[in-house]
């Protein structure tokens, strides 16, 4: 009972502080405010002596496709590849040439980068594009003078919404599957018409909210914004070109993807830091590098799974999953696990809801919905998947606001009508 209610009090602490209490300042240092708490509440749960020290350890090492470890590891170098090029001045480069290169409205544009985002997420991944794409519309839209607000939100639904295509697009995806022996031709029969719904209704959704501001022309010109370092560049872009080709062929090579990322970015250091050493000087894009890779995510990816463990290990998922024995597991298991993302965070609650759904015997029904839940609960609010919380501390660092508000009318608008629209296909694809 104890470890139950330091959960949920944890969790409530935790919304209550993104709503509330963003940053905690402790002198000259400010901390983000999420992490703190889950790392505090984490340590309440050790100490009160409940729970299973060593089998919380096994469990962290465990060779799973939802493993923290390794899911940090491929967070955390996919945002060393792409914080290299921004440190270079890449993105901004690119957005001056594309702004000097848009002879068309707001409209076509919003429509296009939509669209190039779905295509590139289906086949690579969700967090890969939210890394790459978001510092690209933070500068393009600085240079047309234009609200970033559309394009950042087309660019978050659509990578949130067609990773659900395929098992690579979404780690969480990946789990769910694998943990009930989904395979990759059977994943994809039933989840693209599911998705196709979802990304249907999430477009025509994005338009409605956005298209008073999508009306107004784009009044800025760019200027001829150049990359200096340009072994640097070549090299930034050579990685990461090839890593984004091996992750999308990763399951195909029996690669996992945090190994690629690894590889990618342990080269990128090395090739720079030779670069460095011939030009006897600092490596300053890679100790930027450094300085602006998200580590709080460690805390508190590490600290949800140890609760969600905790729990686990209590018999408390099981007993909620028997409870929630019923006949309509496709709406029942998709609006709880949209929920449940933005409580625990869709890593986390995939693993909860694996268990539930194990001991419930819900079927690959409640397995689809779930997936359906993982992906979309990641726009409702910020807390709802990783990528919102990196897609939040870039935004920042680029002095663009975009916070719980913003999300949770993006959640309202549109996470909400695209949830009911890939359920009911779905449903409908697992009668036929």
């Amino acid at each position: 009972m104890t470890n139950i209610i330091v959960c949920a009090a944890t969790c409530l602490v935790v919304i209550l502080g993104v709503l509330f209490f963003p940053k905690i300042r402790l002198g000259k240092i400010h901390i983000d405010s999420y992490w703190a708490v889950v790392l505090l509440g984490t340590a309440v749960l050790l100490l009160c002596g409940q729970t299973d020290i060593k089998a919380i350890g096994r469990a962290l090492i465990e060779n799973s496709a939802v493993n923290p470890l390794k899911i940090l590891v491929l967070f955390l170098c996919m945002t060393v590849l792409s914080v290299f090029l921004d440190e270079l001045g890449f993105f901004r480069a690119l957005a001056g040439f594309a702004l000097r290169h848009a002879h068309s409205g707001q409209k076509r544009l919003f429509f296009s980068l939509y669209c190039m985002v779905a295509v590139l997420t289906v086949f690579t991944s969700n967090d890969v594009i939210v890394l790459s794409f978001t510092p690209f519309i933070c500068y393009f839209a600085g240079e047309a003078k234009i609200d970033p607000l559309p394009y950042l939100a087309a660019e978050f639904v659509a990578a949130n919404t067609w990773s659900m295509a395929l098992i690579i697009g979404n780690p969480t995806n990946i789990y769910l599957a694998t943990a009930f022996g989904v395979d990759f031709a059977s994943y994809f029969l039933v989840m693209i018409l599911p998705t196709v719904a979802a990304g249907g209704v999430s477009l025509l959704a994005l338009y409605l909210l956005f298209r008073k501001k999508l009306s107004l022309p784009i009044l800025g010109h760019a200027e001829r914004d150049t990359v200096s370092d340009r072994p640097a560049l070549v090299i930034g872009l050579v990685h990461l070109g090839a890593c984004t080709l091996l992750l999308a062929v990763s399951s195909y090579i029996g690669v996992e993807m945090w190994i690629v990322a690894l590889a990618a970015a342990g080269s990128l250091f090395v090739c720079n830091g030779i670069l460095a050493l011939v030009r006897r000087e600092k490596p300053r894009a890679l100790l930027g590098c450094v300085r602006r890779a998200p580590w709080q995510l460690i805390p508190f990816l590490l600290g949800m799974f140890i609760m969600t463990e905790a729990l686990a290990m209590q018999g408390t998922t099981a007993a909620i999953g028997t409870a929630l024995k019923t006949e309509f597991p496709v709406p029942v298991y998709g609006a709880l696990s949209f929920a449940a993302s933005n409580l625990i965070n869709n890593i986390p609650m995939s693993v909860f809801f694996s268990s539930m759904i194990g001991a419930s015997d819900a079927g690959l029904g409640a397995v689809y919905a779930t997936v359906v839940g993982s992906n979309l609960g990641a726009f409702f609010t910020p807390i709802g998947a990783l990528a919102g919380l990196m897609f939040s501390s870039i935004l920042a660092g680029h002095g663009v606001k975009f916070g719980y508000k913003d999300f949770l009318k993006l959640g309202v608008c549109v996470a909400l009508p695209a949830l009911a629209a890939a359920l009911g296909v779905l449903w409908g694809v697992l009668m036929i």
